[in-house]
This record gives structure tokens, sequence and C-alpha cells, in this order.
């Protein structure tokens, strides 16, 4: 019978590393939900024994100095691995968000000669419409689909990545009335941009509904953007940056733009304060919004903090040591901050839109509030600080909500769907 079960048993397949080109609109120290992501996804996949060769854009003078002053992981770290390698591709600051880098023109530099050198079996790029320009509407950026021209002449497969509900971000910088401008050719726009890509991944089954109606093609489904579960973790309450007060804590960590909704923050803890006077709004960030938060911030005095930007063990310390977080954002895609919020063990409270509705289940790790409603925002966090059983159980079911979007899991399927990508291309050449 043993020898029986021998014969039978499978022998383990061994796949082979992949040469994968990794194509980023941000990465370190451009501080971005996106440049975390990419972090991550280049350590993982290396770790793995894929090459990898990451373009990324590079900092220069043009930037404020603070940016390449953080002390955020980026290069210093991949480049201990020898199947590393890299390009910083040449940048200016972006028109509508100055601490945000846009590629040059291909003008200046090219796609194709750089992965020609590197002859990648895959082509990974993340946020696409960033590289080719659609956030400020073709008025910089690289110009042409990136990676599409070397990806069609050696016959490899090419993805792009969504992190972005980049039409959102257009209208809110646009306003309503430009926006309207060009919302007939919007859906053109789209199905161009996704046509030359042989796969567009979302992470939010919400933000793929919304761009297949916009006439997105070859889009799917893959939850890619995950969370380091043991990195985040109710046990960093021991990192607390404010250990003697005592007082019920909210939280927001993200960028200080519009599109963000930060502003609404203060009206929302207007009507909680008048319910929970010992309340108190921290809210961690930077962002071209930072300097009108923090002046609209003094009526509260001390019972609300604008941190600025927070990193490593302080920044473990403020999800863990809030009570609750509360994310205003109707743009999000699959909010990385909202995932890290409930790694910790902490309920957030999130406006029903986008990828939000597919992280917070109601009544079990946090609450869904009507968007733009501060006062429907405000009795859903009440509910929770008024109630100690409820937080506790939400606290306990946060963080077993994200246990399945670890990062080791999301990653597994990320890297299945490479090995699938890349077979397919091959049984094509045949």
């Amino acid at each position: 019978m043993k020898q029986q079960l021998l014969l039978t048993k499978q022998p383990r397949q061994i796949k082979r590393p992949l040469r994968i080109a990794l194509i980023t609109g941000a990465y370190a120290p451009f501080l971005t939900g996106v440049s975390v992501a990419v972090h991550q996804r280049a350590h993982w996949l290396l770790k793995q024994g894929h090459e990898v060769f990451l373009i990324h854009p590079e900092i220069n003078e043009q930037y404020p100095k603070e940016i390449s002053c953080r002390p955020m992981p980026g290069l210093t770290e991949l480049q201990s691995f020898p199947n590393f390698c890299s390009y910083a591709y040449p940048t200016e600051p972006l028109i509508l968000y100055k601490t945000l880098p846009q590629p040059l023109n291909y003008r200046h530099w090219n796609d194709s000669k750089l992965l020609e050198g590197f002859q990648p079996d895959i082509v990974v790029v993340e946020e696409a419409p960033h590289i080719r320009g659609y956030y400020s509407l073709f008025l910089q950026g690289y110009g042409r689909p990136i990676g599409v021209e070397y990806a069609n002449k050696r016959g490899i497969p090419i993805i792009s990545i969504f992190h972005t509900d980049i039409i959102a971000y257009i209208r809110y910088y646009l306003g309503n009335f430009f926006f309207n401008l060009l919302r007939p050719i919007i859906p053109t726009l789209v199905k161009q941009f996704s046509k030359a890509y042989d796969l567009n991944l979302f992470p939010s089954q919400q933000q793929l509904a919304k761009y297949k109606s916009l006439k997105c093609q070859r889009s799917e489904y893959l939850p890619y953007q995950g969370v380091d579960c043991e990195k985040f973790h109710p046990l960093n309450l021991c990192y607390n940056p404010i250990p003697n007060d005592h007082r019920p804590t909210l939280l927001f960590v993200g960028r200080l733009a519009p599109e963000k909704n930060v502003i609404q923050l203060l009206n929302i803890f207007s009507f909680i304060a008048a319910k929970i006077p010992d309340v108190h709004l921290v809210i961690v960030g930077k962002g071209s919004q930072y300097k009108e938060i923090r002046r609209d911030a003094e009526r509260f005095k001390s019972s609300v903090t604008v941190w600025g930007e927070s990193y490593g063990t302080e920044l473990l310390g403020w999800f863990a040591r809030a009570d609750v977080f509360v994310n205003p954002s109707i743009t999000e895609n699959f909010c990385t901050t909202n995932s890290e919020a409930l790694a910790s063990g902490t309920p957030v409270v999130a406006a029903r839109a986008g990828g939000n509705v597919e992280q917070v289940i109601p009544g079990q790790n946090g609450f869904l509030a009507k968007p733009n409603n501060p006062k429907d925002f405000a009795e859903k966090v009440i509910t929770i600080l008024e109630n100690p059983d409820l937080k506790q159980e939400m606290s306990q079911q946060a963080r077993l909500s994200v246990i399945n979007f670890d990062w080791s899991v999301c990653m597994q399927k990320f890297e299945n769907k490479l090995y699938e990508l890349v077979q397919i291309a091959k049984l094509k050449q045949r």
C-alpha cells in the first residue's frame, strides 16, 4: 500500500523565477498608498526569487526638501537583493499636486530601450494613467501607453494595475463645470487607454464595475492590495505616541487633499464633540490642505491635533491607539489605511462609497456612513464610543476581517496571475 502511495504521489512543481519589469508612477520618497504598495510588492517578489527591474520616478531639486528626507522604506532596502535593478526616469512636479511626480515626455527617455535591455517575461505597470498623463489631461506625462510598444513588439504580456479612481480625482481638481464638459469623452478615453494593456486589474469590485460602465476593456478583479498583518497589530499599543492622554481618540491617516474629504473631518468632529466633550481627533498626514486644516482646527484648541506625517513605530502606535478610524473619502479604490486600521484592531467608520463597502462590514468591524453627511458620520462614531461592549467586539472582528487580505495571501494570488499570463503568451507564440 505504501509503495502504491509513493508511486501515485505527484512531484512538487517548482516554477522558474520570472523576470518582471515593474513600472510605477509613484515610489518612495513620494508618499502615497501607491508608493507603499509598490515597495511591498517588489520586496515580496524579490524574496520569492524573481528578478525585478523597478522603473520609478526620480526625486530632484524641484520638489520640497522635506520629501527627500522621509524615513520610509525604499531603494536602499531593495538594493540588498542581487536579483534587483532599477532606473529613475526624469520627472517634474505634477501641475495640480506639487509634491507628487509626473514623468517627462517620452522624448526625454525611452521605456522601450529600458525594457529591451532587461528583456522581461512580463511587464507590470502601476498607475499607468498617471504615467500616461491622464491626471493632468495630457498637459504633462509620458504621452503614450507606458511599456506597450515593447510588449507588443516582443509578444510578452503587459498588465495595468489601478490604485486610484482617476475619474474622481480629475473631477475634484477640475470642478464640476469643466468636468461636465469632458464627461462625454471620458468613456472613449477609458476605452482607448485600457485596450492598450492585456489586462487591467482592480482590487475593488466596486471600482471594477464603475470602470466597466465607462467602457474599460480587458478588466478583472484581483485582491492584490494587501496589508502586513504582522506589522499592523493591536499589540502596537506599546508604541502609543500619547501614552498619558486617556481621551477617546479618533484617527485619520492620509494625504490632506481635496479628494480625501479631510476638511469634512472637522465638521464631523463638531457633532461628536457636542455629545462627547473629551473626545480627541488626530489627523496624521500632509498635503495641499495642510495649512488650511491647521488653521481651521485652531477653533477646537487641544481637542484636535494636526500631527503631520508619521512613520515607523510611531505610525503603528497611532493605528493601535485609536478608538475609531474615520475615513470620509469617497474616492477610494481599496484603501490602504482602512486595512491598516482594521489589522490594528481599530473599528472603521467610512463613507459608503468605492472600495470602502468591501472593507467595512456594518455592525461588525465598523460602520458605513452616508457620503458627505457629517451628521450621519458623527452618529456612527458616537454609537461606537458610547457602547464599550460593541467597541470591543468590533475591535476583535476588525482584525479577523482583514486576515484574508494579509500581504502574503494577496501576493500569492498576484504571482499566480503573472504565471498564468506568461503561460498564455507562450502558448500564443507556438
